[in-house]
Parts: structure tokens; C-alpha cells; sequence
């Protein structure tokens, strides 16, 4: 399924976010999104999962998701949203309930995603006994339970320390090099978007316009192995950002 905005623009009251915002996101393909803080890349991915309407350009999907599709545009929060009373098993059953799936065809994809996901011995963990790399990859294994089309990952890695971070990149990219799953992925770590990201949209500071489209020509599971080039790409993003990221960092902002 193909994800095309075309001509986003959006204000929050008298405050211009996002103007004239167009890209697309193909199957198989992960986009990130990078830009100072406060230039409306959550917004855009509230716009993609359908949680709010632009004021001005639309959002299209072209083709069809997964025939046994439960949530073609399926989130995943930075604070991994899990019920804390719930184990992983329960947890990840939840999405699974609320489309009437229970019993031995629920237990098989509890069964699939928990493997997927590296959390087989931990399906009877509350999220308390978890660490957040775990509750991360809990939270991914219930996405993955209704088989998306798309992921939109708004931070998921922001909340964690940065070896667990890198730990949860390697599982990604294991996960990616499988299942060719697509994403829109949001984030301020420019070292996240160039290990994951088969296009980096670099939006300006707010109001948020496409100052470039950095495209990454290098298969993920070799990224790895070639960090100097991934750095070199990152500090080139980073020299687009850096002025408009030093200004925004001095405003004060009450949008995404």
C-alpha cells in the first residue's frame, strides 16, 4: 500500500505548522522524519493515521494492505502504551480482543508475534518486571499482531538509554530484512534515521517545508558495518538543521 501526501499545510489557530508538505511512502520502504523541534512532524503522522485533518492538501492510499489486514495504519508510542495489569501475552491479546479474535487462532499469533519479536519467555511478565527495551519490543510484537500495512513510529526509541537503543536498531533492521514491513518514522535522533531510513524527509523549522529529501542507497543490514559513511550523512543532515534547530530550541512551542 502506497502512502502519498500531497500538499499538507496546517494551522493550530494563528500558528502556521506545516506548509506545502509533499512525499510518499512506498511498500517495503521506511521514510523517517527529522526536523528542529516544534516543525510538525507528529502532526504529520496524526494526519497519515488519520487522528486529524490539514487544513489545506490531503493524504491518499493507493492500493490495498495485507489481506488479513486488522489495522492497515497501526501506531507505536515512545512510552510503549501498555497496560500495566496485563502480561506481554495480555497486552499484545488486547488488539486481537477488540477485533473478536480469542482462542486458538488468537493464541497462534501471540504465538508468531512473541517469537518475531524475541519475547517467547517472557509471555507471562507484567510490564513492571520489564526493561524498556522490552516493553518497546512489546509494544512492536501488538503491532504486528494486525498485521499493518504501515507502522507510524512516533519516537519509539526516545525513552530508552543508547544501548538499548542500538540493541532495538539491530532488531529492527533483523525484523525489516524478514518481513520488508513499511514505516513512516519519526524522530529527533539523526543516527536513527540514517541506520533505519530508506529516505529521510529534513523538514525546516516551523513552519514545517521539505528543505531536502536525503536518500539512503545502502541495504540496512550492511549499515552496521558502515558507520564512517553513515556519519558522514548524518552530519550532513545535521548541517541543514543545525541554525533553524539553534532557533526553534529558543521558542517557545506548544505544537508537535
Amino acid at each position: 500500500m502506497k502512502i502519498t501526501l500531497d500538499s499538507i499545510s496546517h494551522h493550530y489557530g494563528s500558528t502556521e505548522v506545516l506548509n506545502d508538505i509533499s512525499f510518499s511512502l512506498s511498500d517495503g520502504e521506511i521514510v523517517c522524519i527529522v526536523g528542529p523541534s516544534g516543525c510538525g512532524k507528529s502532526t504529520l503522522l496524526r494526519f497519515i493515521g488519520g487522528l486529524e485533518r490539514p487544513d489545506r492538501g490531503q493524504v491518499l492510499l493507493a492500493g490495498r494492505p495485507p489481506a488479513d489486514s486488522l489495522n492497515p495504519l497501526t501506531y507505536i508510542f515512545q512510552d510503549f502504551a501498555l497496560l500495566p495489569w496485563r502480561t506481554v501475552e495480555g497486552n499484545v491479546s488486547l488488539v486481537l480482543e477488540d477485533h473478536g479474535i480469542r482462542g486458538d487462532k488468537a493464541r497462534a499469533i501471540i504465538d508468531d508475534v512473541l517469537a518475531r519479536t524475541k519475547l517467547s519467555d517472557f509471555r507471562t511478565a507484567l510490564p513492571r518486571q520489564l526493561s524498556g527495551g522490552m516493553k518497546q519490543r512489546v509494544a512492536i510484537a501488538r503491532a504486528l499482531s494486525v498485521k499493518p500495512a504501515v507502522m507510524l513510529m512516533d519516537e519509539p526509541l526516545s525513552a530508552l538509554d543508547s544501548q538499548t537503543r542500538e540493541l532495538l536498531m539491530d532488531d529492527l533492521v533483523d525484523l525489516w530484512t524478514r518481513e520488508r514491513f513499511s514505516a513512516c518514522y519519526v524522530t529527533h535522533n539523526l543516527a536513527e534515521a540514517v541506520r533505519l531510513g530508506h529516505r529521510i524527509i529534513v523538514l525546516s523549522r516551523r513552519p514545517g517545508r521539505i528543505r531536502e529529501i536525503v536518500e539512503i542507497d545502502m541495504p540496512l543490514a550492511e549499515r552496521v558495518d558502515r558507520l564512517a559513511e553513515l556519519e558522514t550523512m548524518q552530519r550532513r543532515i545535521w548541517e541543514l538543521m543545525r541554525e533553524e534547530a539553534r532557533a526553534a530550541d529558543m521558542e517557545i512551542s506548544d505544537v508537535a
